[in-house]
């Protein structure tokens, strides 16, 4: 937009030289020639048709000095050539057909030339701040980007890291407890068992029998927190990645998905069935490689087990590891498909429900 106003103010100041020439059919087509040089020049595109045009104006330079008195507006497009090391002499040459036209015109003509020189700074100044600006703004576009990407890869790293400590610290709980407590109730059972079988004494048969039925329920509750705590800290992708490097017969890509509140009916579900179809692949497939897909969508969990090998007929009928798979999944009320060509592979979906 600012080349177009200094386009414009640079026709304007030439269209003046009317007031101190004649106006005449040969001032009228320079006009409208350097007109049309000004606009084809800032429209177009091509270097090569600018050379052209540039080439063109010059020469009718040289053969009306008319065209020279718009020179200063051609000269404002040639300092944007390619060529204009070229062009700006030749040009620069052609105002000596002036040299004896009156010193107004020759004083009005230099005017112009410096007006034109002042306006192509100041627009390639304009243009290099534009640039700089572009630059600058995609560059801290790219830059906040960036930070973001990183800043979210260190939140779900550091939500890995509390949640794997979370796991362990449940882990070293429940072997505190088995280890500690869970030994100090069995020898309390024990020593109240032999006591009771000591005791002679009628009135105290009552209160032992409490005693050991009272440290009974104590190591039930103990037991079954400790199992609970034990249920609650395993790590489903570490355990799936043990699993999957402990399977040697053909190469496994595993790809994994999951949120860290996986509940633990679901864990031991994808487990077992992970499991199962790895050994299935061994007894019964000649596969190259297998993949398996774990994702955790909105609304359910994702499994997905697939090998490249051909299988027997009832293995994918009849299998009972295929029967055992089905049965883990409809307890949980998900979906299993299973596909046979070109390979074998199995889909499963697990719904999230608030009652797992």
């Amino acid at each position: 937009m600012n080349q177009i106003l200094d386009r414009s103010i640079l026709l304007i100041y030439c269209l003046g030289s009317v007031f101190f020439t004649n106006i005449d059919t040969a001032l009228l087509i320079a006009f409208l020639s350097a007109s049309i040089h000004t606009c084809l020049h800032y429209y177009a595109g091509q270097r090569s048709f600018h050379l052209f045009l540039s080439l063109l104006y010059l020469a009718l330079m040289l053969l009306n000095p008319e065209f020279i008195l718009f020179f200063p507006a051609v000269l404002y497009g040639i300092l944007e050539d390619k060529y204009r090391t070229i062009l700006v002499p030749c040009g620069l040459l052609c105002l000596f057909r002036l040299t004896e036209a009156a010193l107004k015109t020759q004083f009005f003509l230099i005017t112009g030339i410096l007006l034109s020189l002042l306006l192509s700074r100041h627009a390639h100044s304009y243009q290099n701040l534009v640039q700089k600006f572009k630059q600058t703004r995609d560059d801290s576009v790219d830059l906040n980007l960036l930070l973001k990407e990183k800043n979210q890869v260190l939140l779900e790293k550091q939500g890995y890291e509390i949640y794997t400590a979370t796991l362990k610290e449940r882990n070293r709980i429940a072997r505190e407890i088995h280890d500690n407590v869970g030994h100090m109730l069995s020898r309390s059972i024990l020593l109240t068992g032999a006591i009771r079988t000591v005791n002679k004494d009628t009135a105290l048969t009552l209160s032992l029998e409490q005693l050991e039925t009272t440290l009974s329920s104590a190591m039930t509750s103990v037991r079954e927190s400790v199992h609970d705590l034990h249920n609650e800290s395993i790590h489903l992708k570490e355990s799936l990645t043990s699993l999957i490097e402990a399977f040697t017969f053909c190469p496994v890509s595993f790809e994994y998905d999951m949120g860290f509140e996986v509940p633990k009916t679901v864990k031991y579900c994808l487990i077992a069935i992970i499991k199962e179809a790895l050994n299935n692949v061994m007894r019964h497939s000649n596969a190259k490689k297998v993949h398996i897909t774990l994702r955790e969508h909105p609304a359910l969990y994702q499994l997905i087990i697939e090998d490249n090998g051909t299988l027997q007929p009832t293995y994918a009928e009849d299998g009972l590891g295929l029967l055992n798979m089905k049965e883990r999944i409809a307890t949980l009320n998900g979906q299993i498909q299973i596909q046979t060509e070109n390979g074998f592979r199995i889909f499963i979906t697990i719904p999230k429900r608030e009652d797992f």
